[in-house]
């Protein structure tokens, strides 16, 4: 009998609840018996309304949060303490404000012992692998947003973690910054295939990006309600996937199941 690999990341029946924040207040349970797993080299987003427990789980992932019950299983060996086989691409910028583009990229090595004449040489690689060669020396406020989330796509892949998590990196940008990112990050994707975890409110991006997408229910107490496989041919080009039919079927079937849990987000948050 042949035995399949484990998943690169499973998250099994997570629930996270905190304490209330006042004496009269009730706990809040963000996300209950929420199960998702990305195989290895596989991209997933999770998409969902605001407040649905998405980057609750993210960092349940990366190790930064133990959920309330339920387990974190990377290449199926449960999750002890920081996700040491992750990197993490944070929705805000990261980057140390003295430190050069080169230096910002070379920061996780120095943190790991690798002397100066390595760390230089392979943050100098993977500058110029993000398509920014010329600009090692311009510090973080020199540089467009864009060229920000690159220094940081950089900074995160140069540690080589099996496993990206990534918390709405581009949303931010604007609109053609974004898509300019997203490619970029594809390609950069598609030359190793790590395993990611990517969060978005974004359908468009998570189905361009994705292959596969799963739709959170409205919080509290989200969970998954639906896992939809993206069967777009790679590579892709984000702005000429979107104008395909097949890309427009998957956008109609997504978008009627989360559309109704938007709604309900809505009206919660009117209520509150």
């Amino acid at each position: 009998m042949v035995r399949s690999e484990p998943p690169a990341l499973a998250l099994e029946s997570i629930t996270c609840t905190f304490p209330a924040a006042a004496r009269d207040d009730q706990p809040y349970t963000a996300v209950r018996e929420a199960s998702v797993r990305v195989g290895k080299g596989e991209f997933v987003s999770l998409i969902g309304p605001t407040g649905c427990g998405k980057s609750t789980l993210l960092n349940v992932a990366a190790g930064l949060m133990a959920p309330t019950s339920g387990s974190v299983l990377v290449e199926g060996a449960p999750l002890r303490g920081l996700n040491r086989d992750a990197g993490y691409l944070f929705q805000a910028d990261a980057l140390i404000p003295w430190r050069s583009a080169l230096d910002n990229i070379a920061a996780g090595l120095q943190f790991h012992g690798v002397d100066r004449a390595e760390r230089t040489e392979r943050a100098q690689h993977w500058l110029e692998r993000v398509g920014l060669a010329g600009f090692g020396n311009r510090y973080p406020h020199q540089l467009s947003g864009g060229m920000r989330k690159r220094v940081a796509l950089a900074q995160t892949l140069i540690l080589d973690p099996k496993i990206i998590l990534m918390d709405e990196p581009f949303s931010a940008l604007d609109a053609q910054t974004r898509e300019l990112m997203e490619n970029e990050l594809l390609e950069l994707w598609s030359s190793d295939r790590k395993s990611v975890l990517f969060i978005t409110h974004d359908l468009e991006e998570a189905i361009s990006l994705s292959d596969r997408v799963v739709v959170l229910s409205a919080g509290p107490a989200a969970g998954p309600i639906g896992e939809f496989a993206i069967d777009l041919a790679r590579p892709r080009d984000v702005s000429e996937v979107r104008m395909t039919k097949r890309f427009l079927e998957l956008h109609r079937k997504i978008w009627e199941l989360l559309k109704a849990e938007v709604l309900k987000s809505h009206v919660r948050q009117k209520h509150a």
